[in-house]
């Protein structure tokens, strides 16, 4: 069975910086293959991890479509025909593997893309003992029910006061939509001064999370991203690295 960390907040905060760390120092730690899923249509998390994408979920979909009305699949389904397409688009590395749902290349919305991907991710991330899902901004893919079963769903935010109101506003959204998991943290992300502010302590309390997770701003991912390079190449050193590695051994126990 698998163990699912989802990661959403609003856009900007570093949400995906967080979702390649989690990836990252789950492989480093010995927990692996990690499925890694970027679920939000502007991929941006296979740049941070390394890999490149070929082909995504939503294009998948497309080509899989065009053959099938083509009828260029004869004898398979079309249901079997997006599965293979699907397949396909999984980018294979050492220790983990990615998924990206990109965009829909036709007419409509996502809705049909995000039933896609859960539909995959149903047939996929059972292989997997750790599935991490970079979300894009806000609830849509939860609301939708991109993974039935969440098991630590991560909030991150900046130390703003306008940044920590929209987490208590996607923590009362999350309940209003019965998005289901089973525990709740809190990261607050690029603190200048390494200190959590005041109001954390009342955040935590009302949204019931089991922690709060202070990262504080790096100079060296701030290097390491200027220059495109991957993750990876963080230092063991690296404060950052460090924080998510206390944070994995605490919650993953």
């Amino acid at each position: 069975m698998s163990f699912t960390i989802a990661i959403t907040g609003k856009g900007g905060v570093g949400k995906t910086t967080v979702a390649g760390l989690l990836v990252s120092r789950l492989v480093a730690s010995g927990r692996r293959p990690v499925l890694a899923v970027d679920a939000d249509p502007n991929t941006c998390l296979d740049t941070v991890l390394g890999v490149s994408v070929k082909q995504s979920v939503g294009s998948a979909r497309e080509e899989a479509r065009m053959i099938a009305g083509k009828g260029m699949g004869a004898g398979i389904s079309k249901q079997e025909l997006l599965e293979i397409k699907i397949a396909e688009s999984l980018v294979e590395a050492d220790d983990f593997d990615f998924l990206a749902m990109g965009r829909p290349e036709g007419p409509g919305c996502y809705c049909f893309a995000n039933a896609v991907l859960r539909a995959a991710l149903g047939k996929i991330a059972h292989h997997y003992p750790w599935v991490v899902i970079d979300n894009e901004a806000g609830l849509e893919n939860l609301s939708r029910r991109l993974s039935q079963k969440v098991d630590v769903l991560v909030m991150v935010a900046d130390p703003s006061h306008r940044g920590l109101e929209t987490t208590r506003r996607l923590h009362a959204l999350a309940r209003e939509m019965e998005v289901a998991y089973g525990k709740l943290a809190l990261v607050v992300n690029r603190l200048r001064h390494d200190k959590l502010p005041a109001e954390m302590e009342a955040l935590q309390r009302e949204t019931g999370a089991c922690c709060v997770l202070a990262l504080p701003d790096s100079t060296e991912m701030a290097d390491l991203s200027e220059r495109g390079g991957q993750i990876t190449e963080l230092s063991a050193e690296n404060e950052l690295v460090k924080r998510i590695d206390d944070f994995l051994r605490r919650e993953l126990r």
